[in-house]
């Protein structure tokens, strides 16, 4: 298997697994799941609640035992559209595409234990591409603006970044252009640096500080300030040490996050655009790549401890490991668990991804010969002898 195969493959299992992990404690705090659990979660649990088809806040999913999420049906809804255009894509293609797909397309839904159509289980965040691209035939490219700014299509940038695989710059203009059709402000900046971050990953011989720089040389506003304060404050913990990572990076990451400390009682002005914010999810994610040297495994606990957004976060934290690592960095017993209990092949995506980024850059590679050949003529200095005509000059 080649690098770009085993990278594609180690991005979209790790995120994966990260997703279905990190579930079974969404929107608890920290204390709540040691309460739950005995202690910290060490692998994949089952759910939080015993009563979880009539409880409310999460009835009817079913999350925990190796569940994805909505993170990873979006995610395969994506490279879905990639595998269809086999090209860059724009908001117009989720709007042909991808809604579409959510709308018609009967899918299992793990959390669900049934098929459904995706749009089923979706949170309100990303029904609103249906409502707004569907039914009020908004122009794709500005969709996103109204819509509730949190990390909706973050979540699932990750084939952005392998379709850009080694272009981080790449992936954070495809990306957020192919966002706007679904959120704005942060929102939409989270989406694209979070490409950005997979598509660098993906470079070979990169090391976690390259991404790192790719990164911050690419994100703006609040979104950089918190990933540079998160980033800052992941350097005082002690290398490994994600359990006693989550206080720390909680408190870094608070001042830009607008949820609050209530996760599931947000705050009045939350997730409102904004210059000076950003989604909790990927700057947390971040920190916990730099507190334990990009390992798959303990990003990931740590995302699952962390609670809140914990799935999201442990799902672009998977997702950038992944892709620095491959395959063998993803614990073989949850992908394999994982895999099982979803009812996924978490090898395909993988390789649909690394066919697809192939013909993208063969393609780029082409436009940019052309591009080339035309700009060349352009500045050429034509040599004009003497008693030339301005005709010949142009015929020649």
């Amino acid at each position: 298997m080649n690098s770009l195969q085993d990278k594609a493959i180690g991005t979209l299992m790790a995120a994966a697994v990260g997703d279905a992990i990190g579930g079974a404690t969404e929107g608890r705090s920290a204390e709540e799941i040691r309460e739950r659990y005995d202690g910290p979660v060490e692998g994949i649990v089952d759910y939080f609640m015993t009563d979880w088809r009539t409880a409310k806040p999460m009835s009817p999913y079913f999350k925990g035992d190796g569940h994805v999420t909505d993170d990873t049906l979006m995610t395969n809804l994506l490279v879905q559209v990639y595998d269809k255009r086999r090209r860059h894509l724009t908001p117009f293609d989720l709007a042909d595409d991808l809604v579409p797909l959510m709308m018609n397309q009967l899918t299992w839904i793990p959390e669900l234990e049934r098929e459904a159509v995706p749009i089923l289980r979706v949170f309100l965040a990303e029904k609103w591409l249906v409502t707004r691209l569907h039914y009020g035939h908004v122009d794709p490219r500005e969709a996103g603006v109204g819509n509730v700014v949190n990390c909706g299509a973050a979540m699932y940038m990750a084939p952005v970044g392998i379709a850009n695989a080694g272009d981080p710059a790449g992936a954070y203009a495809e990306a957020a252009d192919v966002a706007g059709a679904h959120q704005s402000s942060y929102g939409r900046e989270a989406a694209a640096v979070f490409a950005a971050a997979v598509a660098a990953a993906l470079t070979p011989g990169i090391d976690l500080d390259g991404v790192f720089d790719a990164v911050l040389g690419l994100a703006r506003d609040g979104t950089r300030d918190a990933i540079e304060a998160v980033l800052a404050a992941a350097d005082g913990v002690d290398d490994g040490d994600w359990l006693g990572a989550i206080p720390v990076l909680r408190q870094a990451i608070t001042p830009f996050d607008s949820v609050g400390e209530l996760y599931r009682e947000p705050a009045q002005d939350s997730r409102r655009p904004s210059r000076l914010r950003a989604i909790e999810e990927l700057p947390v994610a971040l920190g916990f790549l730099a507190v334990t040297g990009g390992d798959v495994r303990g990003s990931i606990l740590g995302a699952t401890n962390y609670g809140r957004d914990s799935d999201s976060i442990a799902t672009m934290g998977g997702a950038i490991a992944g892709a620095l690592g491959g395959e063998a960095a993803v614990p073989a017993d949850w992908a394999e668990a994982v895999a099982t209990n979803s009812r996924l092949d978490l090898h395909a995506g993988g390789l649909t991804m690394a066919a697809v980024a192939r013909e993208i850059q063969a393609a780029d590679a082409a436009a940019f010969a052309r591009r080339a050949k035309a700009f060349a003529a352009l500045t050429a200095t034509a040599t004009e002898p003497a008693g030339t005509s301005p005709a010949e000059v142009t015929s020649a």
